[in-house]
């Protein structure tokens, strides 16, 4: 008896009954899996940055311990202890610093709500009287107390995270001296693979290093330009600019954007002069160009070499699961499924697209160079 083509066998509908229950289970896997990270974004947002901190300072602990004062060499543990103590005290300082910054951007603004509609509407009264009157009916229409609240609320839960990063750090130097020893015990004890896992994760670590290095100082330079245009017009937020500046300057494209917007308002609100407002903006916009699109990129090199839609796409994939946090750990997040991906045959071409030419696993940064074990 011979099958009709036009009818499936039994193997056919099988195959096709395993690919379509394959194809559930991922999708319900990947729904759990986002439901987990919007659950637990505070817990989960918080390890990242502790991990961050950790990996930027645990080359420096190791080189601390190895130092010898005549015959004694400093104890790994007084080390560590030293390391959490101090990165305890910069992250209070830092997080005070930014709250108090925040306070006084936001009572700062209940005093200009009642101008802001009217300054803003002036900066579109060259489009004609009625564009005019309908922005500022627009404006006035906005709850600007409830957003600042909304605000308040999430600074208020910066020095829980600030606390939570701290335990985190502290426990993963407590756990540092076995990290070899659990990787290769979870490598089944195959040296080969952890030693390659190893590479993998000393490669993440160095590029996110470099990258948030290179970010930094190119961020507090741009801080402290905002800041003095800032002081030499004579707005009475030029520290509040200058800080938010240097922290919006981390997330990558929108950042310096929403800084350069957020200040330019500040002044006309302040001003309420078109020209010098229209002067200060371009000023900003001048610092914003030089050091994101020059000083930037030659600093960094190619040493992420990351897709640019691939980047925003991280960006708004990660701002929406993690908010203002998701949109800060983007990158970092984008190297590390970069390089994990370009290490596993079965996910290169993920790889691929995600770097910008296609080369997603060459380690070209000084600091990668460095760090590489030997093989």
């Amino acid at each position: 008896m011979i099958d009709h083509p036009d009818h499936p066998t039994p193997q056919g509908d099988s195959s096709a009954r395993q690919r379509l229950q394959t194809g559930a289970l991922v999708i319900i896997a990947a729904a759990v899996i986002l439901f987990l990270l919007v659950q637990a974004r505070f817990m989960l947002t918080s390890l990242a940055v502790a991990i961050i901190v950790f990996s930027l300072t645990s080359d420096a602990i190791s080189y601390i311990s190895r130092i010898k004062l005549g015959p004694l060499r400093i104890p790994n543990w007084v080390a560590s202890v030293a390391a959490v103590l101090l990165i305890s005290t910069g992250l209070f300082m830092l997080s005070s610093l930014v709250l108090s910054q925040v306070n006084t951007v936001l009572s700062t603004t209940l005093t200009y709500t009642e101008r802001a509609p009217g300054a803003v509407a002036d900066l579109f009264a060259w489009m004609g009287p009625e564009v005019e009157t309908a922005i500022q009916n627009a404006m006035g229409s906005i709850d600007v107390s409830g957003y600042l609240r909304t605000v308040a609320g999430q600074a208020g839960g910066l020095m829980q995270g600030t606390v939570l990063v701290i335990l985190f750090v502290g426990f993963l130097f407590a756990e540092r001296l076995w990290f070899d020893v659990k990787l290769t015990s979870l490598m089944g004890g195959d040296a080969t693979r952890a030693q390659q896992a190893r590479r993998i994760i000393g490669t993440i670590m160095g590029r996110v290093n470099y990258y948030l290095l290179v970010k930094t100082v190119v961020s507090a330079i741009t801080g402290l330009m905002a800041y003095g245009v800032s002081l030499l017009v004579g707005l009475e937020l030029a520290v509040a600019i200058g800080v938010l500046t240097f922290i919006l300057n981390y997330i990558p494209n929108i950042g310096s954007i929403v800084a350069t917007v957020l200040a330019t308002l500040v002044a006309h609100v302040q001003l309420g002069e078109p020209g010098p407002t229209l002067a200060y903006f371009f000023a900003l916009f001048v610092i914003q160009f030089i050091n994101g699109n020059i000083i930037d990129p030659w600093l960094m090199g190619r040493t992420l070499r990351l897709s640019t839609f691939g980047i925003i796409v991280s960006l708004a994939f990660w701002g929406a699961v993690w908010g203002i946090a998701g949109m800060f750990l983007s990158v970092p997040i984008m190297v590390a499924v970069m390089i994990v991906a370009s290490h596993t045959p079965g996910l290169r071409p993920l790889a691929v697209l995600l770097s910008r030419e296609g080369l997603p696993d060459e380690d070209t940064s000084p600091l990668l160079r460095k760090s590489a074990p030997a093989e």
